[in-house]
């Protein structure tokens, strides 16, 4: 177990099982964040966002969420620096251009801007949400449950700042090209390698990261183009 843990093909299957696990809580996150732009009153956001709060399963989950994107990143800086160091000399550009992707090229600086992003998006609403509080998570009622006004406090960030929201615009399209690599490798990884499998993989690779990109960029271009109330 240990030789598998410390072996190459090790890191790869756990990082790829981790990335999976880290995509299986975007289709979440997304589901939740497009229930802004779909009621102006931010009740339905509200239920959502209350519900990921307070639900057992949820708080067992958030723990698991964190140290998997931990592993994520703890072995994807190992396995960078492991290929570099088994290349010192660099590949041919015109050669390496055609044999793989930008995206392929570039994942690991992918990988920081959408982390520096996820600070970003952590301080601004999961510190408030969780520790710090904010004027605008006063309590208030819906349909008899007590809860904070989290769509309050989103939405009142979108609508107040251009910058942040291109910021998360520019963090959904770097997510989007992240995954677009990362998606269709993970499957890869953890056995789906031949040619058939891969082609497919690939196609439904960006499908995928395109569906994520739009879906996070379209939130905040709904708030800049003032169709919220």
């Amino acid at each position: 177990m240990s030789n598998f843990l410390t072996s190459s093909i090790g890191k790869k299957i756990i990082l790829s099982l981790s990335g999976l696990f880290l995509i299986a809580f975007l289709c979440v996150h997304l589901a939740l964040n497009l229930l802004l732009i779909v009621d102006n009153s931010g009740e339905l956001f509200n239920i959502g966002a209350h519900f990921m709060a307070t639900n057992p399963i949820i708080k067992i989950v958030e723990p698991i969420l964190a140290i998997g994107f931990i592993i994520h990143i703890i072995l994807a800086s190992i396995l960078t620096l492991q290929n570099r160091g088994a290349r010192p000399i660099k590949y041919d550009l015109r050669r390496q251009s055609g044999n793989c992707t930008w995206s392929s090229r570039n994942m690991y600086i992918l990988g920081g801007l959408v982390l520096i992003f996820l600070l970003v998006h952590l301080w601004n609403f999961w510190w408030k949400i969780k520790f710090a509080g904010d004027p605008l998570l006063t309590e208030i009622n819906v349909d008899g449950t007590a809860m904070e006004n989290t769509y309050a406090l989103v939405s009142g960030l979108f609508k107040s700042s251009i910058i942040y929201c291109l910021l998360y615009i520019l963090g959904g399209i770097f997510l989007g090209l992240h995954l677009t690599h990362g998606f269709w490798s993970a499957f890869q990884s953890i056995g789906f390698c031949n040619q058939i499998w891969r082609k497919r993989l690939e196609c439904l690779a960006k499908i995928f990261a395109f569906i994520i990109a739009a879906g996070f960029s379209i939130i905040p271009l709904y708030f800049m183009l003032g169709l919220a109330n």
